[in-house]
């Protein structure tokens, strides 16, 4: 069962993870951002982020140890420790095995503006997996986590299909984890995860959006034909979508000038019919029947509350026909019904 199965609605709809038991708010809080993406964060502002979220009904937390070294894991830990467990979902990721360092110098060139307390060391096997998640339990100071993924398998294919996947298998069926799946920015080899084994969902970011719908020739149709769902990262491309301007980031680097100028086009064709380019950007991926919920990354509550504000604002009719007219959408892509307009 996909994202068909979900109730419609703002953050605290919720749709379930393939044939599993977990379910997830359709909107979810994705957890880069509160490491220290790019720029500090403190303990604070990250702390307000997560309670603006729950206010938002978002029920859904996705993090991972790469996201500044554990620290996203233990912000959202912090957040949620006094919140009851049977009211959220919280997953996190494997494959990348955090070991000390010696805490010189800083994380940036892996992105994340934290203290090198750590190194990260690529781990797919199903001792780094069990110990990874066993350091990730420590950190969210849970007992359990409800999903698990594997984490950017792109170079480790052979050890993935190998020996991680199977290692999640184990973990699904002694009732450690209550779902399982893998998360990437390409779609390639999550088609190929969706149709060789049994995963309950996948992440893929950046992959379907207003701007690159290029999930939609495989791993969409493959999710929809083997009952995975799909959660849909970075719907707005890591920022061209959500704020086009010169500078604008997308996929996480400069934008090229042709893509700021699509993002331009279909920003004037969203305001002029009363709507946002962020609201259109939010239900195009939240459209699709196989995505059972969009993350989306805060850093501050007034971020949250903007991003809870645009998912549940209605995008109208004529807007989707017109971006299919244009050319700025391919006619087989799922839109939402829309308002008339």
């Amino acid at each position: 069962m996909t994202g068909a199965g979900a109730s419609s609605g703002g953050g605290a709809a919720t749709g379930r993870l393939g044939r599993s038991a977990v379910r997830v708010s359709r909107l979810g809080f994705g957890g880069g951002a509160i490491g220290n993406l790019y720029a500090p964060l403190t303990d604070e502002q990250a702390h307000a982020a997560l309670d603006a979220a729950w206010r938002q009904g978002i029920r859904y937390f996705d993090t991972a140890p790469h996201y500044g070294l554990g620290l996203s894991e233990r912000r959202i830990g912090a957040a949620l420790a006094a919140r009851p467990r049977a009211e959220y979902t919280v997953g996190t990721k494997v494959g990348r095995r955090l070991e000390p360092a010696d805490g010189t110098g800083d994380d940036l060139a892996n992105g994340f503006a934290v203290p090198a307390t750590h190194r990260r060391v690529w781990d797919f096997t199903a001792d780094g997996i069990r110990r990874t998640l066993e350091a990730s339990l420590e950190r969210l100071g849970l007992d359990r986590v409800d999903v698990v993924h594997l984490h950017d398998p792109d170079d480790h294919a052979e050890t993935a299909f190998r020996d991680g996947y199977p290692a999640l298998e184990r973990l699904r069926s002694e009732g450690v984890v209550g779902a399982i799946g893998v998360g990437m920015n390409q779609t390639e080899m999550l088609t190929r995860f969706v149709r060789d084994t049994d995963v309950d969902v996948v992440l893929c970011a950046n992959r379907y959006t207003l701007l690159d719908q290029s999930a939609l020739t495989d791993l969409l149709p493959a999710a929809r034909r083997r009952g995975v769902s799909v959660l849909v990262g970075g719907a707005f491309n890591s920022g061209l979508l959500a704020d086009p301007r010169p500078g604008a980031t997308y996929d996480y680097a400069a934008a090229p000038p042709a893509l700021l100028e699509r993002a331009l086009r279909l920003k004037e064709i969203a305001e002029r019919h009363g709507t946002t380019l962020r609201a259109c950007a939010l239900a195009f991926c939240a459209a699709h029947p196989a995505v059972a919920g969009v993350l989306v990354g805060a850093r501050s509550a007034a971020e949250v509350d903007d991003c809870a504000e645009q998912f549940a604002a209605p995008v109208p009719a004529a807007l989707w026909a017109e971006l299919r007219a244009t050319g700025l959408l391919p006619p087989e892509a799922p839109v939402p019904a829309g308002e008339p307009g």
